[in-house]
This record gives structure tokens, C-alpha cells and sequence, in this order.
């Protein structure tokens, strides 16, 4: 992130870091602030001041990239980014490290699994949860050269390799037999699932892009009437744009994530996953409880 933020600062003199104290001496390591004085404005602990001032930015035709932790970032200023960027038509791009549980021992305070959620309620708003830091460099490079607004969401350990095509994109990863049940791993989801399903008759289907969701790759990429949505982050949180983008078809929908956010123990992220079933064990249990459902008929689906 900071490395691809340094370059485009280079290149775009409408690129401005917005922050609130994370990531201050990142982006100083980076030279950033030596090469680009005044293009990096710290509010100190101030989140709610942090989006206003981007607001402001945005007015004045600049191009704000606001930096920080997911909870403080998008939950603490979350009427500011309603008022000050989204009814104003205002764009900025966010981007949050910690995400539902990476910030596990500093306790309930760091802890954002809602955030997703939160961003999801506003109208025009892209949703990218990339895996890779190249990953992060193609989408920060898609959304920052525009004028609307993105979440990026910088979270999980980092995947051994990117598993889809592109940003925006829906990837198969695996297919399954004609009228198996589709997999649907989001962001950080996307590895754990994948081993999750090995040798089980499942289609796997990945993207880093939740919202907009990807609906041509999604349809054509379905194989049976079962969908399960697996997300790093509350559950149920994509369902209904998946929900929108199937709606000529009879499906029966299944979201696997974060269930119960107010979990009392700090941990590590390793333990926090486990707990949620968003470890590849976790995830291949849930597999397997749709792969007996899917054999029960499709009775009674809704759409």
C-alpha cells in the first residue's frame, strides 16, 4: 500500500494521504513526506475530523486516499462519511488495515467485522478486499485515477499467490458436477476455502470484490441451485447483492462468516478464525452441512 500510495503521489498531483496518527511514520520510511510536503495531512486521533477534512479535500477537486484502522476508519466516523462524502457526492478512497479480527490482542476496541456491513449501506460506494500486495497495487491503481468513492480493506496474512483474474472480476477456481453447490469466498476467504473444498464435489468461485459484485461472472459461473457465501467479515454481509444479482433464478442462499462479533477473548487471529469456522476446517464443515442440504431437492427455494 504505501509503496503503490508513494507512486501515485508521484504521478497525480490531486493525491492527497489523509491520516489520523496510523501510518505517519510509514509513509515518512517512504520518503513521501520529504518529496510531497504538504500532501500529507496527520489530524492526529481525530477520525471524525479525519473524514471531514477529506470531504473538504474532495470539494476542492483533490483526490483524498485516507488511511487507518477499520474500526476507527469506517465505524467511529461513519456519520461523517455519510454526510460529509456520500450525500455531498463526494469521492475518497479508504483504506483500513485490521479488518474483523487481525488487531486480536489489542481487544474489542480493534476488532471490525461490521465494517464491510457499515460501507455496504451507502449508495455508490466499491467494497475491494485484496490478498496480495499486488493485488493491492491493481486496485488502488483502478479506483484512485476516478472520482468515486472505494473501500479497500487491507486484512488478513497475505496469500501465497493472487487467485483471480482481476479486481471486479468473479474467478473459478475449482468446478464441481452439473447441480453441485457453489462456493462463493470473498477477499482473505478466498485460500482457506479453496483448500477447504478439495476433493469434495463443490465449484469454487473467488473475488476480491464483494460490492459491486461481479454478476456475469458469478451466473456463469454457477453450478447447482446451493450457493454458500463464505466472508472474513459479519455474515450475511454479501448475500443480498448476491441475492440481487440471481434474482430470475430459484437459489438457496447460505452465508458463512463472523456470527458473534462481541466474542469476550482477546486471542490471536489464528484462534479468532477458528472460533468464527473461517479456518480451512471451519470452512470445509460448513461445506460439507450445504453438500448434505443440496441432496435433500431444491423444494422450497426462494429467491
Amino acid at each position: 500500500f504505501n509503496q503503490t500510495l508513494s507512486e501515485l503521489m508521484d504521478e497525480d498531483p490531486r493525491v492527497v494521504a489523509v491520516l489520523a496518527v496510523i501510518g505517519h511514520s510509514r509513509l515518512v520510511e517512504a520518503g513521501i513526506l520529504d518529496r510531497h510536503p504538504g500532501r500529507v495531512v496527520d489530524v492526529g486521533i481525530r477520525e471524525q475530523t479525519q473524514i471531514g477534512v477529506a470531504g473538504g479535500l474532495a470539494l476542492e477537486g483533490l483526490r483524498p486516499i485516507v488511511h487507518g484502522y477499520a474500526p476507527f476508519l469506517i465505524e467511529r466516523p461513519f456519520e461523517q462519511i455519510k454526510l460529509s462524502l456520500t450525500h455531498q457526492g463526494l469521492g475518497a478512497v479508504l483504506v483500513s488495515i485490521g479488518g474483523s479480527y487481525d488487531a486480536s490482542k489489542e481487544g474489542r476496541t480493534h476488532l471490525s467485522p461490521e465494517d464491510v456491513s457499515l460501507v455496504s449501506t451507502l449508495p455508490g460506494w466499491e467494497v475491494h478486499a485484496p490478498t496480495t500486495g499486488a493485488e493491492v497495487a491493481d486496485v488502488l491503481r483502478s479506483v484512485v485515477p476516478g472520482t468515486g468513492s472505494a473501500y479497500i480493506r487491507l486484512s488478513g496474512p497475505e496469500a501465497a499467490q493472487s487467485l483471480v483474474e482481476a479486481p471486479g472480476t468473479v474467478t473459478e477456481l475449482q468446478r464441481g458436477s452439473n447441480g453441485s453447490p457453489t462456493v462463493l469466498a470473498l477477499g482473505p476467504a478466498i485460500e482457506p476455502a479453496l483448500r477447504a473444498a478439495e476433493g469434495l464435489d463443490v465449484t469454487v468461485l473467488g473475488t476480491i470484490t464483494p460490492n459491486p459484485v461481479d454478476a456475469a461472472g458469478l451466473r456463469a459461473g454457477l453450478s447447482g441451485h446451493d450457493l454458500l457465501v463464505v466472508e472474513p467479515w459479519l455474515a450475511g454481509t454479501s448475500t443480498s447483492r448476491v441475492a440481487d444479482a440471481l434474482a430470475d433464478r430459484p437459489m438457496r442462499f447460505h452465508a458463512h462468516g463472523v456470527t458473534d462479533p462481541e466474542m469476550p477473548h482477546y486471542g490471536s487471529p489464528v484462534e479468532h478464525a477458528a472460533f468464527h469456522g473461517l479456518d480451512e476446517r471451519g470452512i470445509r464443515h460448513r461445506i460439507e452441512e450445504v453438500l448434505a442440504i443440496s441432496k435433500i431437492g431444491c423444494g422450497g427455494l426462494h429467491r
